[in-house]
């Protein structure tokens, strides 16, 4: 944990976390602090890198989530790879990682086309040697 962060700060993380848009009131409340004192912690928080940005989690009746993972050449450096693969529609995250593949990626689309078409974006990135895919039936929160 860095010494720039506390506990307070680690609980208004996880809370954030859970819902990003819980108000300040609610959580300097349960952290038994001021709103003001609230605000100055997120600001820091972000100043500091830590928060990197606020989103919104979200599910569509209809929609196809996948998980695609890819090895990749060593040749190629693997943040230059995610880099490209981030930048195709329908790619919601990217993650690099240890393990059998480099990089595995979180995708979204309206039906099964549009799956392929991304998987099939990502495969033509150069140093990409292969994907194996699967899909999400169900997310838990």
């Amino acid at each position: 944990m860095s010494s720039k962060i506390d506990n307070n700060d680690l609980k208004i993380l996880e809370t954030l976390k859970k819902n990003a848009r819980t108000p300040y009131t609610l959580i300097a409340k349960d952290l038994k602090i001021s709103e003001a004192a609230v605000r100055k912690r997120i600001e820091k928080l972000i100043r500091l890198g830590i928060i990197k940005r606020f989103t919104i989690e979200y599910e569509l009746e209809n929609e196809i989530k996948a998980i695609v993972m890819v090895k990749s050449t060593p040749q190629i450096p693997t943040p230059e790879i995610s880099k490209k693969i981030i930048k195709i529609s329908g790619v919601e995250t990217v993650y690099e990682s240890t393990g059998d593949y480099d990089i595995i990626t979180v995708v979204r689309g309206i039906n099964i086309a549009e799956i392929n078409k991304t998987i099939d974006e990502i495969r033509s990135i150069q140093g990409v040697i292969s994907t194996t895919s699967t899909i999400i039936l169900r997310t838990w929160y």
